[in-house]
């Protein structure tokens, strides 16, 4: 590479593609997941990026995002469909741990720039529920979470994370084990 050439991330720039479309497509939508999170302070993924609409929104959304050119796929799960950016896949969800998407919900998210771009992103409070609920027997690698609970420790509301996340076992699990590192405040 040389002096002048900027390495760009393929994740950032469909991350900001996705989101300007939505925009000004008039798509009410939010940032979640994995950058969502980065973008509060969290460790930066490497696998995806996702945002969420309202579940009455996902087909507009998807049409908007198709006529920008970018290649939309319906993936056999019927909670989100996929959008591909040279390579890079972004997740639209419109139903998060098996509960759709409202506006309403969409409505309560802060405004923050990311990677020079103002948009909505879902709270860290309400991410880490997402997180916690999404762990299950297959899906239950402890090391991929603790690093985002310990950076965004102090921004979330961990008396509602665990309210949300009661009836799920791994993530009751999970903690337990914060609170014994002290990672978290003990109940």
């Amino acid at each position: 590479m040389s002096h002048g050439d900027v390495e760009q991330n393929p994740l950032r720039e469909a991350l900001k593609l996705v989101a300007v479309t939505l925009k000004q497509g008039d798509v009410p939508f939010a940032l979640a997941g994995g950058y969502a999170l980065w973008a509060r302070g969290g460790p930066e993924p490497e696998h995806d990026v996702d945002f969420v609409v309202a579940e009455e929104d996902s087909a507009r959304a998807a049409e908007l995002l198709a006529e920008e050119g970018l290649d939309v796929v319906q993936p056999p799960e019927d909670w989100l469909f996929k959008v591909f950016v040279d390579g890079a896949m972004v997740d639209v969800l419109f139903r998060t741990n098996g509960i759709s998407v409202t506006r309403e919900v969409l409505a309560e998210v802060d405004p923050i720039e990311v990677e020079s771009v103002q948009m909505p992103v879902l709270s860290t409070t309400v991410l880490m529920g997402h997180k916690l609920n999404a762990l299950e027997e297959h899906a239950c690698d402890f090391s991929k979470t603790l690093p985002v609970a310990r950076a965004v420790r102090e921004q979330v509301d961990w008396d509602h994370v665990r309210e949300a996340t009661a009836e799920n076992d791994f993530a009751v699990a999970f903690l337990v084990l914060l609170e014994r590192l002290g990672v978290i405040e003990s109940t």
